[in-house]
């Protein structure tokens, strides 16, 4: 069987340039890891700041407590280790973005397969889901009890 060197050439002439547009469309759009909302850049975090654990637990203990626990499941998923497993910008994409997440990350969409139900938007602003994540942050890292 001999190889026609031509044709060889003129396949990957047209497939190449498909396949390299291709994964350059699949890499477009959020960073996967940062899910989708309005945080898009690298968070810096600083040493856990009791004032604002403080704050996160009070939003927490109205906004989200009657469906999420640390240590159980609930109507969502439990909350232990959660800054163990997701970047913080994705818990704050999360918390301030969550019917859009459900739709267009990946997993948040699993998520949402799991416990069939989608988490709502709860009124919180920027300030609030930073203050959430620090106190996420101090519950995983064993600083304070939930």
């Amino acid at each position: 069987m001999k190889l026609n060197i031509k044709l060889i050439t003129k396949v990957f002439a047209v497939v190449l340039p498909l396949v390299l547009f291709a994964i350059s469309l699949s890499s477009c759009g959020d960073n996967e890891e940062f899910g989708v909302g309005p945080v898009k850049e690298e968070m810096k975090l600083e040493p856990i700041n009791d004032n604002m654990v403080a704050r996160g637990k009070e939003i927490f203990n109205v906004k989200c407590v009657a469906c999420h626990k640390f240590d159980v499941r609930l109507v969502g998923p439990p909350l232990k280790d959660v800054t163990k497993r997701r970047r913080p910008e994705w818990i704050m994409n999360q918390i301030l973005n969550p019917v859009e997440m459900t739709q267009k990350d990946k997993t948040s969409k699993e998520l949402f397969a799991q416990y069939l139900v989608q988490m709502t938007f709860q009124d919180v602003n920027n300030l609030d889901a930073r203050a959430l994540l620090e106190y996420f942050r101090a519950v995983d890292e064993n600083k304070v009890t939930p």
